[in-house]
């Protein structure tokens, strides 16, 4: 049975307690005690949450804040912080002095259906506090964060001390002056094993979201050893006419390395099945270290597609297949280095003025053309989004042989294409290009999960991201 208090009536509690569990799941704690909140009493019944606990948040304007320190849950028993799933919003403020959603020491929790107003202030929307020791096994979903703008340095999701094993799901970003900062700058906050999938993040001014390198790894229980993945997936990353220009210009996305040697060497981004659209003043995405990147659509109608090179490490293991890029300058540049043990770009399709430049092998097929000669090549590629479809047309875009597939065994849906389809190996670039046509056009939205795949872990269950 699942206890609940109330200061509410029992009617408006048994109504909040339904949506919240209908909202969750399978997730969904089976014997746990779920403590309905307001904006007048959610802060001293937060703190008393125990592992499988849940503190439903009713609708309304929340002005202090919400305080996740010490907050431990168990694999199993996560402790979940959740406002309604039926539309009506449980809205946090920003205060001077004090980011919104401050996370510090704390595992195993879940914030769900809120919505974070920054009001323009200089606090960040979530954050795990640089003084905290760790923040593992945190996952936000259904969040709307949106006016953290005041400048560059404001940022909707951040992290600043070791995490592992986040999730971050399903949210919408907007006009924040960083999207997602996840790590520290000086390398010693690793945000590591995570899962960034189905989010919107848009009209940031500068990145839409950076994962800083890391130059080792502390020795925390639960830390993970072995090499896993950092997962960017189905997510939508879009720049607009407020992104900073000159000294400050920033690509919509940067992953930077992981540890060069010990604990972490090996691990690795998987990024797939995202929309990078539109910079005006930077390219789209910038990576080093280890990157798996394939099956995305890059467009920027005003500049670069993508960049691999030094930021503040090397280029070492990068495998770049089966994306489309178009771009008005030049679609890939990959500066290659000593440090790069193995590389691979083939089997894309890049329509750009430069379709590649720098110092590096096209090991595979590549299908290349002009910007303007996408018009044959591709359904409607000229187009905004909404309308933006980059589906093959006739046979521009036909392979001669497709990649090994010993090297699609070795990465998450890399036998599949943008959409979820099963691949033949017909075509290059990011959709197969077999059937009638995409399911979902790009737009300014969430990306709709992929009707062909499986469902992701995130939906089987909330316990990290291997």
């Amino acid at each position: 049975m699942i206890r609940h208090r109330s200061v509410a009536g029992p009617r408006m509690a048994c109504a909040l307690v339904g949506l919240l569990v209908g909202g969750m799941g399978a997730a969904a704690p089976l014997q746990a005690e779920v403590r309905v909140a307001g904006p007048g009493d959610y802060r001293s019944k937060l703190q008393k949450l125990e592992p499988g606990d849940t503190l439903a948040l009713e609708s309304g304007d929340y002005r202090r804040g919400l305080d996740i320190h010490g907050l431990e849950g168990k694999p199993g028993k996560r402790i979940h912080i959740a406002g309604p799933a039926d539309g009506r919003k449980a809205v946090f403020h920003g205060k001077p002095g004090r980011n919104v959603v401050s996370i510090v020491d704390s595992a195993y929790v879940t914030i769900r259906h809120l919505h974070i107003d920054g009001g323009g202030k200089a606090v960040d929307g979530v954050k795990a506090e640089g003084h905290a020791r760790f923040a593992h096994h945190i996952t936000l979903r259904h969040l709307v964060i949106e006016n953290q703008a005041p400048n560059q340095q404001i940022v909707g999701i951040s992290t600043k001390c070791p995490t592992w094993g986040w999730v971050i799901r399903d949210n919408v970003i907007r006009r924040a002056g960083t999207g997602l900062y996840l790590g520290d700058s000086d390398g010693r906050a690793p945000f590591v094993e995570g899962l960034i999938e189905h989010n919107l993040v848009v009209d940031s001014i500068g990145y839409n979201m950076e994962i800083k390198h890391q130059d080792g790894r502390p020795e925390l229980d639960g830390m993970p050893e072995e090499p896993v993945n950092t997962t960017i997936r189905h997510n939508v990353f879009v720049k607009g006419e407020n992104s900073a220009d000159g000294d400050s210009a920033r690509p919509n996305v940067l992953v930077g390395h992981f540890p060069p040697e010990g604990q972490g060497s090996k691990d690795r981004y998987a990024i797939y099945g995202n929309v990078f659209y539109r910079n005006p003043t930077e390219g789209l995405l910038q990576g080093e270290g280890s990157v798996a990147l394939y099956d995305n659509l890059f467009v920027n109608p005003a500049g670069d597609g993508l960049a691999i090179m030094p930021h503040n490490g090397q280029p070492r293991r990068i495998w770049i297949f089966h994306n489309t890029v178009l771009a008005k300058d030049t679609g890939l540049f990959f500066k290659a280095t000593d440090a790069t043990s193995e590389q691979l770009v083939g089997t894309n399709a890049v329509f750009a003025e430069t379709p590649f430049s720098g110092n590096f092998e096209r090991n595979r097929e590549n299908v290349t053309g002009s910007y303007g000669e996408a018009g044959s090549a591709f359904a409607a590629p000229f187009a905004g989004l909404g309308q933006l479809n980059l589906w093959p047309q006739g046979d521009r875009l036909s392979l001669q042989a497709p990649l090994p597939g010993m090297i699609l065994w070795q990465l998450p849906d890399a036998r599949r294409d943008f959409e979820g389809r099963r691949r033949s190996g017909q075509f290059a670039g990011a959709y197969a290009g077999s059937g009638e046509g995409p399911e979902w056009l790009p737009a300014r939205a969430i990306k709709p999960e992929p009707t062909r795949l499986a469902p992701s872990q995130s939906e089987r269950g909330e316990g990290g991201a291997r």
